[in-house]
């Protein structure tokens, strides 16, 4: 009789915590999820920016807001469903672009461009490290600023936020300052590649590997012709497969940093660095490749998995303040103009030494 009666009790309590914590969550997530509604939608209305970069914007914005109209103990509310956003939200949208990244487009570039898409990695991680010191910002700026800039931008940062955990500050100027050369490549690009003279293939391999964000490959390829067009997303596809080792390497470096040297001797497998969400890449990238996944998904694919960067984005846009963005002044916008010079100057570098343009 006596263990009956504390049965329902704790049942009661069990219950009152899921449900406290799913309503702990439920606001913030809810408001992240509206705000890259409208993100979305305006980023369809100028596709060159993008519902991610509109997304961390209005997040910002209503964040703002909703600390000057609400108290700050209603403004801290959604601190639980945004911080949701900023990470699990984060973690699942890399699992769902994985979908649109197959493993057989590695090939399809063929053994000509990987040296420039390598080179042009190693010059973007290298100038984030020696730029990032040299200017005296912060390691985690530093490492998303290359990554996106060497790699695909947002889905980039996006990836490696989820492993090293950087704080939303860093990834809003990571983000926009992606942001704002993607747009001086998308102006400057096409009329650059023309005094060049270089070939339509020349040109899609340069916009392919020096332009940071897909959307904007895109934009730029394709207004310097379609065959460029076309082999610049191929490549831009194909270099945003580069997420899978480098987030490794960072997780293994993370994991280095963590645990007391004892453990760091210790024998262990190499799966333990493999991030949850990156198998998942992997698990998605393969299906695609083996043809399980119908083409016609794929448009629908993609609008979800930058959807969820989107949410993941606004979430951490609406947890920001503007003098934590203030005060990390100007110098990541700095570092990424310097990277995107080197990155585009050492892709033209590596196509003439190898007689590609």
């Amino acid at each position: 009789m006596s263990s009956s009666t504390h049965t329902a009790p704790s049942g009661e309590t069990v219950g009152s915590a899921v449900g406290g914590r799913a309503g702990g969550v439920l606001p913030g997530l809810i408001v992240a999820v509206v705000v890259a509604a409208v993100a979305t939608w305006l980023g369809l209305l100028v596709p060159v920016v993008g519902g991610p970069v509109f997304g961390i914007v209005s997040g910002v914005l209503c964040g703002s807001l909703a600390r000057r109209l609400l108290s700050e103990k209603t403004a801290e509310r959604l601190r639980p469903g945004t911080a949701v956003a900023g990470k699990q939200v984060l973690q699942l949208s890399v699992v769902v672009l994985g979908t649109g990244l197959s493993l057989t487009q590695v090939l399809q570039v063929g053994g000509q461009s990987l040296p420039v898409m390598l080179g042009t990695l190693a010059v973007a991680l290298a100038g984030a490290w020696a730029g990032g010191r040299l200017l005296g910002i912060r390691r985690d700026v530093a490492t998303l600023v290359g990554v996106g800039t060497g790699i695909c931008g947002a889905s980039a940062i996006a990836a490696v936020t989820a492993v090293i955990g950087a704080a939303e500050v860093d990834v809003a100027y990571a983000v926009g300052t992606i942001f704002t050369y993607n747009i001086a490549a998308v102006l400057l690009f096409p009329t650059i590649g023309h005094l060049l003279g270089l070939s339509q293939q020349a040109f899609g391999l340069w916009s392919g590997t020096a332009v940071n964000d897909t959307s904007s490959v895109v934009a730029a390829a394709y207004a310097y012709g379609p065959a460029a067009g076309a082999y610049g997303v191929v490549v831009k596809l194909t270099r945003s497969l580069m997420i899978v080792p480098i987030c490794l390497v960072l997780q293994a470096w993370q994991n280095r940093r963590r645990e007391p040297v004892a453990v760091r001797t210790a024998p262990r497998g190499w799966w333990r660095a493999l991030p949850l969400f990156i198998a998942g890449f992997l698990v998605t990238s393969a299906i695609d490749s083996l043809g399980w996944i119908p083409v016609s998904w794929h448009p629908d694919l993609s609008l979800t998995g930058t959807f969820l960067i989107t949410v993941a984005l606004s979430g951490i846009g609406l947890s920001l303040r503007p003098a934590q963005l203030r005060a990390a002044g100007p110098r990541p916008l700095l570092l990424g103009g310097m990277l995107w010079v080197l990155v585009a100057a050492s892709s033209l570098g590596i196509q003439a030494a190898l007689a590609q343009a």
